[in-house]
């Protein structure tokens, strides 16, 4: 032992075993050869880990191009009209509403989502669903003329944007609010969706 410990450079840890006997010693010595990498390697990733977050601190933060602040903060002013502009309900709410019971609330508003028959909006971790969307003389069902306009906007609207574009004055609606005719003229707002979406691919 005096001779392997003399050509060895690296650190030494010596460990003495009271009243152990040499099976007990070799299961300890077992033990210790076969965690020893991992503590190290550990002891490596947590100074590699330590040297980032100083890294990270000495580097000065950069602020966000100005452009994008000002998206920003018109993208919020524009969803803070969408909620004002209209009356939103949770999916406990509409399923109360539309005569719905039972433990999960949720289900047929959710139901409706995937359908594509109704859209909502993702706020404050609760699904909204818009009130003009809901038909009073079919029980609070989502109003019918709503799918297919839906269907024209796709993947090109998320649901914020289709529902800034129904809280939106529309030349093509002169000058009137989507949401407002949804329910008494849908043909006239489909048709609106139609000439939006074309706007938007042909630029």
């Amino acid at each position: 032992m005096r001779a392997r410990l003399k050509d060895n450079d690296g650190p030494i840890i010596a460990f003495q075993l009271e009243h152990a006997g040499e099976a007990a010693a070799s299961a300890f010595a077992e033990a210790v050869r076969l965690i020893a990498p991992m503590i190290l390697r550990n002891l490596a990733e947590r100074e590699t880990a330590t040297l980032e977050k100083l890294v990270d601190a000495l580097v000065p933060a950069v602020s966000p191009p100005e452009h994008l602040l000002t998206q920003a903060r018109m993208n919020a002013e524009a969803r803070k009209a969408v909620l004002e502009s209209a009356e939103w309900v949770n999916a406990a709410k509409l399923s109360e509403i539309a005569g719905f019971s039972g433990q999960n609330s949720s289900a047929q508003p959710n139901k409706w989502k995937r359908e594509r028959r109704i859209f909502a909006l993702r706020h404050d971790g609760n699904d909204l669903y818009p009130a003009y969307a809901l038909d009073p003389d079919a029980q609070y069902r989502p109003v019918k003329g709503l799918a297919p306009i839906l269907q024209v906007f796709g993947d090109e609207l998320d649901a914020w944007d289709i529902a800034i574009w129904f809280a939106s004055a529309n030349s093509f609606l002169g000058g009137a609010l989507p949401q407002d005719l949804l329910i008494s003229d849908p043909d006239r707002v489909l048709a609106a969706a139609q000439d939006e979406v074309a706007g938007v691919r042909h630029g």
